[in-house]
């Protein structure tokens, strides 16, 4: 399950400017804002729910990559 949050253009490019290579707006935010640790939240999935979020987390890491390839190119011109 996922949740959509509104944010300001500024602070989503705060945000943005802030992230770490490979690393995810959620860890992002975890990181800037100190929240939990996967460790802390570790056992609250079954398995099965694990792996269908493992695989999601998957997909939306491959669609960004190639936004990500896509904005470069841009940048590039």
């Amino acid at each position: 399950m996922s949740e959509t949050i509104q944010l300001s253009e500024g602070y989503y490019e705060w945000l943005r400017a802030h992230s770490r290579d490979g690393e995810t707006m959620e860890e992002t935010l975890r990181r800037v804002t100190g929240g939990p640790h996967p460790e802390s939240v570790a056992g609250l999935l079954t398995d099965e729910e694990a792996a269908t979020a493992k695989a999601a987390a998957a997909d939306l890491r491959g669609r960004s990559g190639r936004l990500d390839a896509a904005r470069e190119a841009l940048d590039d011109s």
